[in-house]
């Protein structure tokens, strides 16, 4: 009897796993925005913060990738050495390098919320490159469909509309020179922020995508992960090299403030170990579902920047993060669907989501 318990119990674990994995995620993403926008708050350059980010890293991946991966480390073929040089360009240079300046033209918050635009930028280059199907006389199929488009209203609400003051964790007094009128250069730097975070939002995305792809040819996800790292810090240095060329080597220099604590927590955090963990998830359930939680780090980092640092929320905020988790519930049913019946009709066959053969 206490074995079938036991096993009952570790087949619930499994089926959890990707579930528990990706929601953690959420919460390390959240304090990446909040540790992010200290740093580039006290005056450290984005694309030296890039640098050191991916840096460390690598310099965290590297031995475990090492150690645990030696024997079942594949030989590194020219198509996957393009693929890891695209990945590092995709998400360490591009994602990285126009979403922390679209942070530094909003604000965290505001990021986090854009940032819910993946999801649907991911399904729908997921159906183009066959790796997720779509048959709308199939009830699963809708569900991702309409989850995802929920999603993304939610979090277009949430930018939209502001909508009444909701007191909750700061204090009424840090609230007094809130609404404030905007001129239209800080106007333009919001439009201009918003368009950079879009951009990001298609790069992260089609770094997923990328991602999991790789991941076939290259079975490796902590070797993966550290050369993806690697790449991105030699990548990202050319850039940085050639923007600070006149700021000297002060623009490069780390104290035991922020400077060194942003890049190492989302470096170790948020870079090392979410693109480890992210290509577990991507192999058993593919891109679509782990983009779905994304709208959770939103909510999170919501809460926090209202406890942590004052930030205010407003009712907007707490009806689109309503509707956020109420487009995510649908998304990952549908999900759930196809992986209980991960056989398609055959009048829709296409490609299916990475299936693990032995991801945030």
């Amino acid at each position: 009897m206490g074995e079938i318990c036991y096993s009952s119990l570790g087949k619930n674990l499994t089926k959890a796993k990707p579930y528990l994995l990706t929601v953690g995620l959420q919460f390390g993403f959240a304090g990446a925005y909040i540790f992010t926008m200290a740093s580039l708050k006290i005056g450290m350059s984005r694309y030296v913060f890039v640098v050191y980010r991916n840096a460390f890293a690598a310099l965290a991946l590297a031995p475990f990738a090492f150690i645990f991966e030696r024997k079942i480390r594949p030989k590194i073929t020219l198509p996957v050495f393009l693929q890891i040089i695209a990945l590092g360009f995709l998400e360490p240079v591009i994602d990285q390098g126009f979403t922390f300046l679209g942070m530094q033209y909003t604000s965290a918050s505001f990021a986090s919320a854009v940032v819910n635009a993946t999801p649907s930028v991911t399904f729908i280059l997921a159906v183009i490159l066959r790796l997720e199907r779509v048959n709308f006389k199939e009830v699963r199929s809708l569900a991702k469909v309409i989850g995802t488009l929920v999603t993304f209203g939610g979090a277009l609400l949430m930018t939209l509309y502001k909508g009444p003051l909701i007191n909750l964790f700061y204090s009424p007094n840090t609230t007094h020179h809130q609404d404030v009128s905007h001129t239209p250069q800080d106007l333009k730097h919001w439009v201009s922020g918003t368009l950079f975070l879009l951009l990001g939002c298609f790069s992260w995305a089609s770094f997923i995508i990328l991602q999991s792809i790789t991941l076939k040819r290259y079975p490796a996800e902590l070797s993966l992960s550290s050369l993806v790292c690697l790449s991105g810090a030699l990548q990202a240095s050319v850039v940085a090299l050639v923007a600070t060329r006149h700021s000297g080597l002060g623009a490069w220099a780390l104290g035991w403030d922020f400077k060194l604590y942003g890049p190492l927590y989302t470096g170790v955090v948020t870079s090392g170990i979410t693109y480890y963990v992210q290509g577990l998830v991507l192999q058993s359930k593919g891109p679509v579902f782990f983009t779905a939680f994304n709208p959770l780090c939103m909510i999170i980092t919501c809460v926090l920047g209202s406890f942590l640092f004052a930030e205010q929320l407003h009712l907007g905020s707490i009806i689109g993060a309503i509707v956020i988790a109420m487009g995510l519930y649908s998304v990952v049913w549908g999900k759930g669907k196809d992986c209980s019946d991960p056989t398609p009709p055959k009048h829709t066959e296409t490609q299916p989501l990475p299936i693990t053969s032995s991801h945030i």
